[in-house]
């Protein structure tokens, strides 16, 4: 034991920047799919037959391929003819994620606007507001709260998802734990990757409850005000 602990100790240095890369990556991921995610989910509902058309699309393309797949096509495919994009691994990284989690999340957010009461709606209408207003200050606000724990599950899923981002070069926590198991055993390397991963999710869902809790009670003293 004590020789495992000692190639622990000298790996560290690489851990801690493993452990910065699988946060970046994560948080990035998570900016981008939200972002994606609103987009989509919202304009999935246009009336526009062709704008819809597009939102599922793309949604049902990112949704029903791989991410390792998506890593690959950006990370080799890009770069030849005729796209000529070349980008660092670490942008691959955050764009397949963002890409592949933020279809998903669209639909969440699409359902979850849909599932706010019809009389929501209806009161919008008689009280004149704009679709923007109504959208806005009304609707997704509580669509909001509904959406947040399905986006709590998708954030530990694409936190999960970094893990296969190693595969195109990026020396993440998997990396350093696969790594650690050649100088180890695959006990102990991939039991600390357990532990550490644990930890990275539990910290998320921490988060996420406390926007859903925060969600809930905006809206509950919104109702009180009303």
């Amino acid at each position: 034991m004590s020789n495992y602990l000692e190639a622990f100790g000298r790996a560290l240095p690489q851990f801690l920047d493993g452990l910065l890369i699988t946060v970046e990556l994560t948080i990035g991921g998570a900016l981008l799919a939200f972002l994606i995610a609103i987009v989509l989910g919202l304009v999935a509902r246009f009336q526009n037959i062709l704008l819809r058309g597009a939102a599922r699309v793309i949604i049902e393309l990112f949704r029903g391929t791989s991410l390792v797949v998506q890593l690959f096509f950006f990370f080799f495919v890009l770069p030849l003819p005729p796209f000529y994009v070349e980008l660092e691994p670490i942008l691959v990284g955050v764009l397949a994620l963002g890409l592949n989690y933020g279809a998903y999340a669209a639909e969440v957010v699409r359902g979850s606007i849909n599932s706010v009461p019809a009389g929501q709606w209806e009161a919008t209408t008689a009280l004149s507001m704009t679709p923007m207003q109504r959208m806005w200050r009304v609707i997704f606000p509580q669509a909001w709260a509904l959406m947040i724990p399905s986006l709590n599950n998708l954030l530990i899923q694409l936190l999960k998802g970094t893990a296969v981002v190693y595969t195109i070069t990026i020396v993440d926590l998997t990396a350093v734990f696969n790594k650690l198991r050649v100088e180890t055993s695959v006990y102990f390397a991939y039991g600390i990757a357990l532990v550490v991963y644990f930890v990275l999710a539990y910290i998320l869902m921490l988060f996420m409850n406390g926007l859903e809790k925060r969600a809930v009670h905006k809206l509950g003293r919104q109702a009180v005000s009303a």
